[in-house]
């Protein structure tokens, strides 16, 4: 057998465990120990890999951010910013048919802004969105639809974990990638909020009547009052990366103690909560290290073999366009997405995709958002579908997955839409890191 074909082995015997549910970095390193050891035929000099590999991945500086973010959002969470968020977009649209979920995008969008993780925005506004607008007559599967759709900005506008892992698999700076989200995430809220109204328009139904009684006065004034302090937060970390003053990492840790301070000063500091927020944070750390040190074999068996090699030959010598390439690549994630989860498919794909994409040269900085909007798209798609099941497991009986994946799916097309202005205008992602201060 030939080095091509045991990776190509490889690679499929690693889909197969993890599609029928062993753990991605358990399925990563096994087959990439295995690879090795049928490609150099020596035990020892695989050994030797599993030795020194995990330290030289484990010892990357840009690996601090991720439990910095992620801690950062655990606080966020424990001084009910998305609970202010929610309602004060709730007074501010009270007399907009549909403002309710309309505000309910918003409040994610600026609830992402502070946590890198989809399916915590799930759970989180599973719990704050849905009564309010089922109390207020909005039908189920619109309802359900607009709080999952709405999450995956969790993922694409900074800081976000995805942007992470592909910084460190592509080497493109993780500040710029972050910045690169902004916009497409601003764009694929207005696209939201233009749909929701148009469903509205089309089906009146879908939403609740407008309440008839007045706002009270400097009802709006209070609301923006106790957001002060999410907004505050997310000028530090985002200006000072955009700004230059402040690296991933350290903006990370300047959330992290901010948000930490907010928690304080608005009274719902505990030490039992802090506790449970350090404790969530190390297991998903050691999660996402296992991966890692999995991924980083897993490049190796690739290298090894010259699998990436023969088949970026390949694809760069075939006589089509290379957009045709980008889009071929884009159907493989949708189709990943249906079937394991968003990290899995970054960590697996990547390392066969960037060396086509440099080869075509594109630039990697887009590359990064287009492969975001996509894989993020999979957290919506049956059977899979991430969000869903999240979603399901916090609110509990009385709602079913396929309830909520038929609510997805004009969502889903919206997100779409968003991925082809991106495609086909590359300057929507690349302007604002362009014009980053060093």
């Amino acid at each position: 057998m030939n080095e091509f074909a045991i990776a190509g082995l490889m690679i499929f015997f690693t889909f197969l465990f993890i599609i029928f549910g062993i753990h991605i970095g358990i399925s990563l390193l096994s087959f990439s120990l295995l690879g090795l050891i049928l490609t150099t035929g020596d035990f020892n000099v695989t050994a030797n890999l599993l030795g020194t590999g995990p330290f030289y991945v484990l010892f990357e500086y840009e690996l601090v951010v991720i439990p910095l973010f992620i801690l950062m959002g655990d606080f966020v969470i424990m001084a009910g910013a998305s609970q202010d968020l929610y309602q004060a977009f709730h007074v501010w649209l009270r007399k907009v048919r549909g403002g309710l979920a309309i505000a309910t995008v918003l409040a994610n969008a600026v609830f992402a802004a502070v946590t890198g993780v989809s399916i915590a925005s799930a759970a989180v506004f599973s719990k704050i969105a849905l009564p309010q607008m089922m109390r207020h007559g909005y039908q189920g599967k619109f309802t359900l639809g607009t709080v999952a759709g709405s999450s995956v900005l969790g993922m694409l506008i900074p800081p976000s974990v995805l942007f992470i892992i592909y910084g460190i698999f592509s080497e493109e700076s993780i500040g710029k990638l972050f910045m690169a989200g902004v916009i497409p995430g601003l764009i694929l809220t207005a696209i939201y909020s233009m749909g929701i109204k148009l469903m509205i328009y089309k089906r009146p139904q879908l939403a609740g009547a407008i309440p008839k009684e007045a706002m009270a006065r400097w009802e709006w004034l209070r609301a923006l009052r106790d957001t002060w302090g999410i907004v505050a937060l997310i000028l530090m970390v985002l200006g000072g990366m955009y700004r230059g003053i402040l690296t991933p990492t350290e903006a990370g840790a300047v959330g992290a103690i901010g948000s930490c301070l907010l928690a304080i000063v608005k009274g719902r500091f505990k030490f039992t909560s802090m506790g449970h927020a350090l404790h969530e944070t190390g297991l998903v750390t050691a999660s996402f290290f296992l991966l890692f040190i999995g991924a980083q074999l897993f490049s190796r068996m690739l290298a090894t073999t010259g699998f990436v090699r023969v088949l970026t030959d390949t694809l760069v010598g075939l006589s089509v366009a290379p957009i045709v390439l980008i889009l071929l690549m884009i159907l493989v994630w949708l189709i990943l997405g249906c079937l394991i989860d968003s990290m899995s498919i970054m960590i697996l794909t990547l390392p066969i995709m960037l060396p086509v994409v440099r080869a075509l040269h594109y630039d990697l900085i887009w590359f990064g958002v287009v492969a975001t909007i996509t894989i993020e798209m999979g957290l919506l798609t049956p059977p899979f579908g991430m969000v869903v099941f999240v979603m399901k497991s916090t609110i509990g009986e009385g709602v079913s997955v396929e309830e909520i994946f038929r609510g997805t799916f004009p969502f889903l097309l919206m997100m779409g839409v968003c991925l082809a202005l991106i495609v086909a205008f590359p300057v929507l992602s690349t302007w604002l890191p362009s014009h980053m201060l060093k």
